[in-house]
């Protein structure tokens, strides 16, 4: 909890916003850029408990990080449990045909799509693919969407 606060601390000065200050003006503008409670932040940057899901996605998206940092900072997730494309994927070589291809719903993911968009998202990346002709990998990544190249 320490360590994370601290961090998230570091970033929010880097970003400009004032937490130093007794009346909380920085945390304010934080919360609101972010749609979250102040209360959220508050209690995180006070070490009493770490933000939910969402509001760690909207804190990111507002400090310019990726969730994905996000999380592994929190403790709540280590790098293993969330791998960057074509590093250690089942199925996919690191190298050659296929290396870092993910689905447009991974992709989704791992670029903190929101649920409000997802489908959009996935469905216009599948069009695209198909319009500009990228071939999968095998039959396999056919069935599982697997198209789009980094």
């Amino acid at each position: 909890m320490e360590r994370f606060a601290s961090w998230v601390e570091g970033l929010m000065r880097e970003r400009g916003y004032d937490i130093d200050s007794p009346r909380g003006g920085g945390r304010s503008r934080l919360a609101e850029d972010a749609g979250v409670h102040r209360a959220a932040v508050t209690r995180l940057l006070q070490r009493q408990s770490l933000p939910d899901l969402e509001t760690m996605r909207a804190l990111a998206r507002v400090l310019g990080v990726g969730l994905r940092d996000m999380l592994i900072e929190s403790g709540r997730v280590t790098p293993d449990d969330l791998p960057l494309p074509g590093a250690g994927r089942s199925g996919a070589a690191a190298s050659g045909p296929g290396a870092g291809r993910v689905t447009p719903g991974e992709a989704a993911d791992l670029l903190g799509i929101p649920d409000s968009h997802r489908r959009q998202f996935v469905e216009m990346t599948e069009m695209i693919i198909a319009v500009g002709g990228v071939r999968p990998v095998d039959a396999h990544s056919v069935q599982r969407g697997v198209s789009a190249s980094r």
